[in-house]
């Protein structure tokens, strides 16, 4: 009984550790899709404090020009206002995040599989022992 006790254990820490994964995964999600904000979306520069019709923006990605940062020599106000730097350090912050959440959610999972398995093994061995305890009285 007390090996049951320690599977049940074991499978349960297998079950936190997949549980570890899945939310450093959705971390890493979440850091993916701002990522896509910043990147991707039209956003507004204020020329000055208290700016009543900031200057509308074109996304980073998305421009009708060469390259996003074409309009600093023509003094625009769009172009510093949302940097690489801060995009790439977010996406450069979901790496790491994704390849330990990966690693927990497979060990986790892999652990319970293997004590199903080792569970269904012994099962099959116990079957396999009151057989031939049968047979042998027969």
């Amino acid at each position: 009984m007390r090996s049951r006790e320690y599977d049940l254990d074991f499978r349960e820490r297998a079950g936190r550790t997949r549980a570890w994964g899945i939310g450093l995964l959705s971390l890493a999600a979440l850091l993916w899709a701002w990522c896509a904000v910043l990147l991707l979306t039209p956003y507004e520069a204020e020329r000055h404090d208290d700016d009543r019709y900031p200057a509308e923006c074109e996304s980073r990605l998305l421009t009708e020009y060469g390259t996003a940062n074409e309009g600093v020599r023509h003094g625009d106000y769009c172009a510093n206002e949302r940097d690489w730097p801060e995009a790439l350090a977010v996406l450069g912050l979901s790496v790491p995040v994704s390849v330990v959440g990966v690693a927990l959610f497979t060990t986790g999972t892999l652990s319970r599989r293997m004590s199903a398995h080792a569970e269904a093994m012994r099962e099959l061995d116990r079957i396999a022992d009151a057989q031939a305890a049968r047979s042998a009285t027969a």
